[in-house]
């Protein structure tokens, strides 16, 4: 349960090893977070981020293995967590792929791979964690999206279809949960310095897992349903929306 001062004391990290995620647990556990939960496809690579975070003041970290493919068992890993550290005030999903472009056009598999992950593992995981926070009538789910889901782009369509795909999913997700105790917050970053950017060029805006945090923290604590980062992309992309496909294909984008 989340304390007297509305600090969510347990959370749950899918995709655990992401820049993001660290960051942001960073930022959670200096808030008073104190139980958490890290899922990633290698938990023994989490260890040096469990022992900081114990370090940091939380009292308990448990690492597991999750794997987004595997949605056969997610329903059960779901289960399981609940059952022994009990309620979650927060699940973090941060996992994803941005896969290879030019390897996605060519190879089938390599497209659906990453339609997997980043859809079909968001679906997966969001219908259990709904039903058990649904049960227990509180919690919050922050589901990390991208700009890139707005509007699919010629230069990574593949990835931003999935994002577009889970990033409907979890609206609509939200809105079904709306009265239950649960809320659903959406987080729409745009280019982030992190381990899976690492040696792209950045595009306008970029920026970091920091800032992704800090927004995430200052979204939970306001109630926000959609966190852009920065905000200022929320109307860039407003225009770029709208702008008529024969020019949106010319633009550098």
């Amino acid at each position: 349960m989340q304390d007297s001062l509305g600090s969510v004391q347990s959370v749950l990290v899918l995709g655990a090893g992401s820049d993001i995620a660290h960051a942001t647990l960073r930022a959670l556990v200096k808030r008073r977070a104190r139980t958490i939960v890290l899922a990633a496809r290698e938990p023994a690579s989490l260890v040096p981020l469990a022992e900081e975070l114990r370090a940091l003041g939380a009292d308990k970290v448990e690492t597991i293995a999750f794997d987004a493919r595997d949605t056969e068992h997610h329903a059960a890993l779901i289960d399981d967590v609940f059952g022994r550290v009990g309620d979650i005030d927060l699940a973090l999903l941060a996992f994803g792929v941005l896969g290879d472009q030019a390897q996605a056009e060519r190879d089938p598999d390599a497209a659906v791979d990453i339609a997997r992950v980043n859809y079909l593992g968001s679906v997966s995981v969001g219908v259990p964690l709904a039903q058990k926070m649904r049960a227990q009538g509180h919690g919050a789910i922050v589901a990390m999206s991208s700009v890139a889901g707005e509007r699919a782009r010629r230069s990574n369509f593949v990835y931003g279809s999935s994002k577009a795909g889970m990033d409907a999913f979890f609206q609509g997700l939200g809105d079904s949960l709306v009265g239950s105790g649960v809320k659903v917050m959406i987080v729409r970053p745009g280019f982030v310095h992190t381990k899976m950017t690492e040696g792209m060029d950045p595009a306008p805006l970029s920026t970091t897992a920091d800032a992704v945090a800090v927004a995430i923290v200052h979204g939970l604590e306001r109630g926000s349903e959609t966190v852009w980062v920065p905000p200022t992309l929320r109307y860039v992309m407003s225009a770029l929306r709208h702008v008529p496909r024969p020019i949106f294909r010319k633009l550098p984008i």
